[in-house]
């Protein structure tokens, strides 16, 4: 049996819209391959989005704060994959299946260049008197830092 795969445009997607329709494809059994994630947003002013993602962090465990969780991922597909974690059974077999048929990327790797992107009307940012963040700004805020540029560094 060959699963149906869709590759997913995220780019100027809302990413809590874009990730609860790839969560619904991944329960329906099929393969959801995300590019451009680093383009999608998430809404709301700059400065309060920033400090949740940052405030998250700051939650430690007493016991040791190295070792026992919660950890939260910084890189922009990450985010993401958390973001559609969360809107998974994923304790549950069909839950893990699902997730397991997730792959997000930054950018459009080689292998599906000349893929057809499909890209969701409804999940697409419109005008919001707050504004939005990128999910690559949010991810360079609590600490990412891209592989290109620390390779650069060295």
């Amino acid at each position: 049996m060959k699963l149906e795969e869709v590759v997913v445009d995220a780019s100027g997607a809302v990413a809590g819209r874009l990730a609860s329709k790839i969560a619904k494809m991944l329960l329906e059994g099929k393969k959801v391959y995300v590019v451009n994630i680093e383009k999608a947003v998430v809404t709301g002013r700059r400065k309060k989005v920033i400090e949740d993602f940052k405030r998250r962090l700051e939650v430690r465990s007493n016991v040791n704060p190295r070792r026992h969780g919660p950890f939260w991922p910084r890189s922009p597909e990450g985010i993401f994959r958390r973001m559609v974690r969360g809107m998974l059974p994923r304790r549950k077999p069909k839950g893990k299946e699902a997730y397991r048929r997730l792959r997000v990327y930054r950018g459009v790797p080689p292998e599906l260049r000349n893929r057809e992107l499909v890209k969701f009307e409804e999940v697409l940012y419109r005008e919001n008197p707050y504004g939005y963040v990128t999910i690559e700004e949010i991810a360079r805020e609590v600490g990412w830092i891209p592989i290109e540029e620390r390779l650069r560094g060295v």
